[in-house]
């Protein structure tokens, strides 16, 4: 199909793209996709100011940059407008986390002064834990003398804060790949799957799915799916409880169904509604996500990134689910998954790929 095509031409040419020609290729294979509004950033402006303004202009006139401008925020003291240049005003910088929920913005440009230290640290600080790009204009001197490096949007110049996991083209194409595999699996193999849902049903009472809160991008919950695997109300007496290889809450058909992984199967319904990704951290369950970021730093930077079916944690090591050390199992699993988030492309996903595969077949990670 022609959706399978691009997904195709578009990993190989990932995978060139560390070649001159490659690269060139890559480069102009973005531009068109973002040129066709495929990829855009939804993107706020900090600065209701001439500034701001003319950050606004440029990047209207400069739409390969990536950029969909959907509103701009105050900042202390400017007045309040209701509109500027035909896009709202959709708030005030102390509203700020609130905005970049409501609106899902994914960048913010801050257009201050530099000397405005405290206010940029604050809106910085604001969206803590979210998946947000920043970037800021900087001031002309830092740019003539050196100190800071810059993109230059029509002639305005623009520094990033942060940096960015993922190119806008490789994110839009990573979407495409789990949209393809979450319908190729569920529909191609089908058969299988309404076999599996009447063996559950058969042999043993409650539910064909699972329903479990789990915290996704952001840190945001969503209700993952599974084929059930354990008895009903397993938790009832104990409340959660750590996943263990000899688990006694598991019913003999959901060991099956775990030793093939195909009780990991309706994520994929996760994937079309966007909570999940095929490669990405595993996802983590409310109550443990509490207890880890209490004991374990920076642990809520694996919430940067969509979960996924398939993580490099899982991949490159085997952990010891007896172990009674839930918190340190949870720290090194940290370990791979902010490699990860530091070194995302389709690239490591597609490697993260593969070494699955080897894993499902062999049992034994690439270490």
């Amino acid at each position: 199909s022609p959706l399978r095509g691009v997904v195709a031409l578009s990993y190989w040419r990932a995978l060139a793209g560390h070649g001159g020609g490659g690269g060139v290729l890559v480069r102009s294979f973005e531009r068109q996709l973002l040129l066709r509004g495929i990829g855009l950033r939804r993107t706020a402006i900090v600065g209701v100011n001439a500034r701001g303004i003319r950050l606004l202009r440029a990047l209207r006139a400069a739409p390969a940059q990536g950029y969909e401008i959907v509103g701009l925020v105050r900042a202390h003291g400017e007045n309040d407008h209701a509109a500027i240049d035909g896009l709202p005003v959709l708030g005030a910088v102390g509203d700020l986390r609130t905005i970049l929920g409501a609106e899902g913005i994914e960048a913010v440009l801050i257009a201050l002064q530099a000397n405005s230290h405290e206010e940029i640290m604050q809106i910085v600080e604001e969206a803590e834990g979210l998946p947000v790009f920043f970037g800021i204009t900087p001031d002309l001197y830092d740019i003539v003398t050196g100190h800071v490096r810059t993109t230059q949007i029509y002639g305005v110049p623009l520094m990033e804060l942060t940096p960015e996991l993922m190119p806008a083209w490789q994110r839009t194409v990573k979407r495409l790949i789990d949209m393809v595999v979450a319908i190729v699996v569920l529909a191609g193999l089908a058969p299988l799957w309404l076999l599996v849902a009447a063996v559950i049903k058969l042999t043993s009472k409650g539910p064909v799915f699972f329903r479990q809160e789990r915290v996704g991008e952001g840190g945001r919950t969503f209700a993952m799916l599974k084929f059930r695997s354990m008895y009903v109300d397993a938790e009832e007496k104990t409340g959660p409880v750590w996943a263990k290889g000899a688990d006694p809450r598991v019913t003999p058909i959901g060991r099956v169904l775990r030793t093939l992984h195909l009780d990991e199967i309706p994520q994929c319904i996760n994937f079309l509604r966007g909570d999940m990704s095929l490669v990405g951290p595993r996802p983590e369950r409310p109550f443990f996500v509490e207890q880890f970021k209490q004991q374990i730093p920076l642990y809520m930077r694996r919430f940067n990134v969509k979960p996924g079916l398939l993580g490099w944690a899982q991949s490159k090591h085997e952990f010891d689910l007896d172990s009674k050390d839930v918190v340190g199992i949870a720290r090194e699993r940290l370990e791979y998954d902010l490699y990860y988030i530091e070194n995302m492309s389709l690239r490591l996903d597609f490697k993260i790929m593969l070494q699955t595969v080897w894993f499902v077949l062999t049992g034994k990670s690439t270490r």
